[in-house]
């Protein structure tokens, strides 16, 4: 396990694909999504984010997404603040 063994896993999923529209959520290509990772908690996430989205900053139309898988597996619990 990476990280601190105190440290609570959150998981976060980084992701992205060619929208259709600016602006939009709706992919051109599913199947040409980038499935980047899983990432332990959200730092992590959005440091891999950030990279993936600076490379693509050139397509008008490539977006990069972090989805918070952790609350969608325990959508009761509390807390997670910007996590």
């Amino acid at each position: 396990m990476s990280g601190s063994e105190s440290e609570k896993q959150l998981l976060h999923l980084v992701f992205g694909g060619e929208l259709k529209k600016l602006g939009g959520t709706e992919f051109r290509d599913l199947d040409a999504l980038d499935i980047v990772g899983v990432y332990p908690n959200y730092k992590t996430a959005h440091a891999v984010w950030k990279a993936k989205a600076q490379a693509s900053v050139d397509n008008a139309h490539m977006r990069y997404f972090v989805v918070h898988l952790h609350r969608l597996l325990d959508p009761e619990a509390k807390g997670g603040g910007s996590e």
